[in-house]
C-alpha cells in the first residue's frame, strides 16, 4: 500500500467578531492544521461566511465538516460552491452528509425520513450539484467528501467520493471489536470503489484526545451518540495517550487501514497539535 502524507484538520463551533475568528484561523494555521473546517448545525456558524472569512486570514485549505444535503437545493448549493471556491482560490474542500439531526429538518419544515430516503436525497444533490458546477465557464469542481458509517453510504462514496471519512460510529459493531469494526467498513469501501479505491483519501474523524481516560473530554461524542465512556474510550475516533503513543497509533491506522487525514473538533486542537509534531 502507497501511504499518502499526513493531513490534519480541525472543526471549529465559534466565530465571535471578525477580528476574533481572524485570530483563531491564524492559530489554527500556527498549530500545524492543513484544513479548517466548520460543520453546518443550527446554533454554530454559518460554513461558507465562516470559511470565506477565514481565506483572508490562513493560507491552508477549508472545508465544509459537513454540509446537510437532506435540506439543500443543488441550484442554491451549487451557486454557493463555485462563489466559494473562487474565493478562497481554490482552497474547498466540499463536505457533504445525509443529515442526522431531526430537528434540523424540522426548522426548515422538511420530513426527516428513513436513513435510505436521506441517502437517496444525498446522492441526487451531489449529482446535480456537480452538474451545475460544470456548466460553470470555469467548472469548479473541489474534493468531494462524504462521511459517516453505514454499508449504502460506504457504497455510494465508493463511487463518488474523494475523500471518506470515518465517523466515530465507524467503530461500532455489536460484537465486534472497534479496530475491527473499522476495518470492516475500511474493506466495505475497498469493495464498492474498486479501482478507484486507492485514490480516495480516508479520514478518521477524532471526537476526543487526552493523555489519559479521566482526562478526556466525551461529553461531545457521549450525548450525540449514546454510548457511555467505557465504549466510547475504546474506539479509534477516541485518542487517549501521550503525544508519542497517539502518533505511533496513527501511524499504524495509515499501515492497517489507510488512513492518512484526521480531523479532531475545537476542544481537543492544542493538545492534538502535539501530536502533529511527531507526525510531520
Amino acid at each position: 500500500m502507497t501511504h499518502r502524507p499526513f493531513r490534519f484538520g480541525v472543526s471549529l463551533f465559534t466565530v465571535g467578531s471578525r477580528s476574533a475568528w481572524r485570530a483563531r484561523a491564524r492559530e489554527v494555521e500556527d498549530l500545524g492544521y492543513d484544513v479548517l473546517q466548520v460543520a453546518d448545525h443550527l446554533g454554530v456558524p454559518a460554513p461558507f461566511p465562516a470559511l470565506v472569512a477565514a481565506a483572508d486570514a490562513t493560507s491552508i485549505r477549508l472545508g465544509t465538516f459537513v454540509l446537510n444535503a437532506g435540506i439543500l437545493s443543488p441550484a442554491y448549493l451549487a451557486r454557493d460552491v463555485a462563489a466559494v471556491h473562487r474565493l478562497t482560490d481554490g482552497r474547498l474542500e466540499l463536505g457533504l452528509g445525509a443529515g442526522y439531526v431531526p430537528a434540523e429538518f424540522e426548522a426548515v419544515g422538511l420530513p426527516f425520513g428513513t436513513a435510505g430516503e436521506r441517502l437517496r436525497k444525498l446522492a441526487a444533490t451531489l449529482a446535480a450539484t456537480r452538474e451545475l458546477l460544470a456548466a460553470e465557464a470555469d467548472s469548479p469542481r473541489p474534493p468531494i467528501m462524504l462521511g459517516g458509517a453505514g454499508e449504502r453510504m460506504l457504497g455510494l462514496a465508493g463511487r463518488e467520493a474523494d475523500i471518506f471519512s470515518f465517523s466515530i460510529m465507524a467503530g461500532v459493531t455489536p460484537g465486534v471489536a472497534p479496530e475491527d469494526a473499522l476495518a470492516r467498513r475500511v474493506q466495505v469501501l475497498r469493495e464498492a470503489a474498486g479501482d478507484r479505491f486507492d485514490d480516495i483519501e480516508l479520514n478518521l474523524f477524532v471526537a476526543a484526545v487526552g493523555e489519559s481516560v479521566d482526562k478526556v473530554d466525551l461529553s461531545i461524542i457521549r450525548q450525540a451518540s449514546g454510548l457511555g465512556d467505557d465504549q466510547l474510550t475504546q474506539l479509534p475516533g477516541v485518542l487517549v495517550g501521550s503525544p508519542w503513543e497517539i502518533a505511533d497509533r496513527l501511524l499504524r491506522y495509515r499501515e492497517e487501514f489507510g488512513v492518512s487525514y484526521v480531523s479532531v473538533l475545537e476542544p481537543h486542537m492544542a493538545a492534538f497539535a502535539e501530536v502533529i509534531k511527531h507526525l510531520r
